[in-house]
């Protein structure tokens, strides 16, 4: 599960206007207000967002892909417990002011966590995580028992 919480501090835009130049609108600032209001909660006012993963498996690894534009691996913490794989980490705050006034907020800030139930056992001590351009990339080989092996069909 995907917790992106925002500070308790920061609260969100008092005032949005209603964009209806044209028909078509109407469809999209509906959705926009569905998204606002349908968005789960988590802490004290804190909004909860999701970062897109991509959790596949090979014959030897389970490999977890996650987008983390703006992330430094400085600011990511990344543990596996048990067959839950949690990746931890902190956007930075953007400072708001007097000359800032917001009409899409979509860029989450503040802390994030991700949690990934992995649907078989990995060897914990060979995980390799490694980013690049903004993806995350998180390697987990399989126990042995795990992995796929190809039989040989022998005739008789």
């Amino acid at each position: 599960m995907l917790d992106i919480t925002r500070k308790p501090n920061v609260q969100p835009v008092p005032y949005r206007s209603w964009n209806l130049a044209n028909p078509g609108d109407l469809f999209s600032e509906l959705d926009r207000l569905w998204r606002e209001a349908s968005a789960p909660i988590s802490g004290q006012f804190g909004w909860v967002d999701s970062y897109p993963v991509d959790l596949y498996e090979t014959a030897d690894s389970v490999v977890l892909e996650m987008a983390v534009p703006g992330i430094s691996k400085e600011e990511m913490d990344i543990r596996l417990e048990g067959n839950v794989l949690t990746v931890r980490g902190n956007y930075p705050e953007v400072p708001e002011g007097e000359d800032r006034r917001y009409w899409v907020q979509d860029i989450p800030r503040g802390s994030f966590t991700r949690s990934v139930s992995l649907p078989t056992s990995v060897e914990a001590d060979k995980v390799q995580a490694t980013v690049q351009n903004g993806l995350l990339s998180v390697i987990m080989p399989k126990n042995e028992q795990a992995r796929i092996r190809k039989i040989a069909l022998a005739t008789r």
